[in-house]
């Protein structure tokens, strides 16, 4: 039988629900709201940035011994991507991909308070022929911005898909531009992961470590064929994964 407060974190798990569903129609109607809560929601990471020191052993989001590669493709996973609007240096231009989801908006608004520019779509894909129209003019956008200089930042995986296994969105993008896709990981000693979400969403405590790392970067050639595209996605994964490892051993290994 399961015990007593089992039961009762699931009555409060399932009232806090309820409460989120009922104020978040209204909320997301107010921009006066949506406004606040994003600075808000700003101040909160920088008060996690200021409260977790680097460890040694991290690389530079932008700059340092990847310089020479920018303007990049900034690639990050699917529920590890909270901090990285905090950690990306200031003064150095940078434009994120963002769902178009109205959930998304909320992510959109936070990411400009840091300077960053929001390009509303969805890149990840499992197929690169068959992006839909807001998918491609996304990815038109991002390749403006990566022919005037600018870094970009885009989720690799694709959402409420397989989590950590890239889509091909993030390599024609790389393809289209023929610029090196960087994959980034950033993890913090202190977190909490949300099991129960499709990616295992981290949200990131203060008063711990920090950690950055910059992967293997990733080229694809212009005229790539489907194989071609196909290998250098599972580049993008690997890469991507061993980042995210070794970000995590860096925090955890001094426990």
């Amino acid at each position: 039988m399961r015990s007593r407060s089992s039961a009762s974190g699931d009555k409060r798990q399932k009232a806090s629900k309820r409460l989120w569903r009922r104020i978040r129609q209204p909320l997301a109607q107010s921009r006066f709201a949506k406004s606040a809560v994003a600075s808000l929601l700003a101040q909160a990471l920088r008060f996690i940035r200021l409260t977790n020191p680097l460890t040694k052993g991290s690389t530079a989001i932008a700059g340092g011994e990847y310089g020479h590669l920018e303007p990049g493709i900034i690639a990050l996973w699917h529920g590890q991507h909270i901090m990285a609007p905090v950690f990306y240096p200031k003064g150095r231009p940078l434009v994120a991909m963002v769902s178009r989801s109205a959930d998304a908006e909320l992510n959109a608004l936070v990411v400009e308070k840091f300077g960053i520019e929001a390009v509303r779509g969805s890149g990840g894909r499992d197929n690169a022929r068959h992006l839909d129209k807001g998918g491609a003019k996304a990815l038109i956008a991002l390749k403006k911005s990566l022919v005037a200089g600018k870094n970009v930042a885009m989720i690799a995986d694709i959402p409420h898909g397989t989590p950590r296994d890239a889509g091909l969105g993030i390599v024609l993008l790389a393809r289209l531009s023929g610029r090196p896709i960087l994959p980034a990981a950033i993890a913090t000693s202190r977190r909490k992961v949300l099991e129960k979400s499709w990616d295992k969403t981290t949200i990131n405590l203060p008063f711990g470590r920090s950690s950055i790392v910059v992967g293997t970067p990733v080229f694809v050639a212009k005229d790539a064929d489907d194989a071609e595209m196909e290998r250098k996605r599972q580049e993008v994964t690997s890469s991507l994964n061993e980042a995210t490892a070794k970000a995590y051993s860096l925090v955890d290994g001094a426990r």
